[in-house]
Order: C-alpha cells, then sequence, then structure tokens
C-alpha cells in the first residue's frame, strides 16, 4: 500500500493524480500546514525537507514531485504514464516535469515563500511583484510546448498532465489570466474532466 502526505493547493495534487491515473491502491495523509504540522518533529522524521508531497513505498519514502511522478509511472506500466519504450520521449517528459519544479514553482513560491529566500519586507514584496511577469513569461514557453497537443507530450497523456494541470491552478493567484494562454486554457479544461482529477480533488476536498 502507497501512503501519500499532502496539504490542498500544493503541488502534491499532482502525484495524487497520478495515483488515481495508475490504479494503484494508496491512502492519504493530511498535513495542515496551519498547524505547522509540516514542521513537527513526527513530520520531520518521514521527510527533514518539512514539505510535500511526500510517497510511502514498501521499499522506503520519496520526497520531490518528479521523482514520485517518475516511481508512479514506473511501477503502474500498465497505466502508459510515461513512454519507457522511447528513451527520447522519456527525456522530454522529464525535461518538462524538471522545468515546472526548477523554474514554474520557484516563481510562485517567491509570491508565498518569500522568506525562504530573504528577511526583510520590502525584499519580500518586491519579489511578489515580480511573480506575475515570471510566471506569465513561464507559461508563455508552455504554451508553445502545446503546440502538438492535446497532451503535454502530444497525443498521449501522461505524468507530465497532472503537474502541469496543478501548477497552472496557481496561476489566478500569482495574477496571471488563464485565458491568455489558449492551449494551456483548453489544457486545463480536459484536465479537470478525467476521472482521476475529479477524483483526486474530491479526496482533497478542493
Amino acid at each position: 500500500m502507497l501512503k501519500l502526505y499532502y496539504m490542498p493547493g500544493t503541488c502534491a495534487l499532482a502525484s495524487h493524480i497520478a495515483l488515481a491515473d495508475s490504479g494503484a491502491k494508496y491512502e492519504l495523509e493530511r498535513v495542515d500546514f496551519a498547524a505547522t504540522q509540516q514542521r513537527s518533529p513526527e513530520y520531520l522524521k518521514i521527510n527533514p525537507k518539512g514539505r510535500v508531497p511526500v510517497l510511502v513505498t514498501p521499499q522506503g519514502v520519496l520526497t520531490e514531485s518528479p521523482a514520485i511522478l517518475a516511481y508512479i509511472a514506473q511501477t503502474r506500466p500498465a497505466a502508459a504514464l510515461a513512454p519507457f519504450d522511447n528513451p527520447f520521449e522519456l527525456a522530454r517528459c522529464q525535461a518538462f516535469n524538471s522545468y515546472l519544479c526548477s523554474t514554474i514553482h520557484i516563481s510562485h513560491a517567491h509570491r508565498v515563500r518569500g522568506h525562504r529566500w530573504v528577511d526583510e519586507p520590502e525584499a519580500i514584496a518586491a519579489m511578489q511583484r515580480k511573480v506575475p511577469q515570471t510566471m506569465a513569461e513561464g507559461f508563455a514557453l508552455i504554451e508553445e510546448a502545446l503546440a502538438s497537443g492535446p497532451w503535454v507530450l502530444g497525443a498521449n497523456y501522461s505524468v507530465c498532465d497532472p503537474y502541469l494541470f496543478t501548477m497552472a491552478r496557481w496561476l489566478e493567484g500569482d495574477g496571471v489570466d488563464l485565458a491568455t494562454l489558449p492551449r494551456v486554457h483548453d489544457h486545463h479544461k480536459r484536465m479537470a474532466e478525467r476521472p482521476s482529477t475529479k477524483r483526486a480533488l474530491a479526496e482533497q476536498g478542493s
């Protein structure tokens, strides 16, 4: 049995959707950020990084969304969530998820987690003012990446898609109008209609 530690509104949603896609049996554990449960000694024993998602597997604990998504895809090959038969396409999958993790997520975090980088209120405010620009620029590249559609890798759905859906849900709060990104907007609507997405959102109460 797999166990996913999550908090609604975070990137853990991508792994949650992928688990629902995969057909794997899993259980959920909500981490209460409002009560700073992620910094509790009990949670830090599970994930010393103090973040979500965390996936507890029979082999051990995994952190970081790209790694968890790859694990889900590889351990449930019948679900066809990654192109393991094509090294180039698999590299594209990893490159896309790495971009979401290393660039898009960091841009978003400058609005809500500025204290990770600076302490001065004026510096945090300056970072927050920059977020609409950096998110818009990052998603402009993603808009072009979706040109071959309907999914991130083209014709075939993959673990890239729930990850993109999760990040796109942050755009409004980050000052970017999703409607200005027609391909991302269309992708977002189709993702929202998938049974796995509906299941994950319902299970998170989102």
